[in-house]
């Protein structure tokens, strides 16, 4: 039994080690804005601030197509940040084969975005 013990001790001392970092960067800012008064809320800190506008009554309104447009192209060209780190590690395993899919990929994200700089999606009134 002491075998099966042994073989855990590393599993339970880094179970430990992340609970008590964890109490660490989420306990003590909690616990130092208690004490500063930074979680006292008032008018200013209540009002909106990610989409710039009032929140409206209704929470089914509609939104412009805008908003919709710029949160898809956030993710087309997140997720090609994503395929790149991969990519450029294990570049020199693919070889010329694996260079040049890459380069097709990215010249159609930027077709694509020459589209829709083009056709004016990307400009705000």
């Amino acid at each position: 039994m002491s075998d099966i013990a042994g073989e855990y001790l590393p599993i339970l001392l880094f179970l430990v080690v992340g609970i008590v970092f964890a109490m660490i960067f989420v306990g003590a800012p909690m616990l130092v804005s208690g004490l500063t008064g930074t979680a006292k809320p008032d008018s200013v800190k209540l009002a909106e601030y990610e989409s710039g506008f009032p929140a409206f009554s209704d929470s089914r309104s509609r939104f412009d197509v805008r908003f919709y447009l710029v949160a898809i192209l956030f993710i087309i060209f997140d997720l090609e940040a994503a395929f790149l780190f991969p990519w450029a590690v294990s570049l020199h395993w693919g070889g010329p084969e694996a260079w040049w899919s890459m380069m097709t990929f990215l010249g159609i994200l930027t077709l694509g975005l020459a589209y829709e700089w083009k056709s004016g999606a990307l400009e705000w009134e």
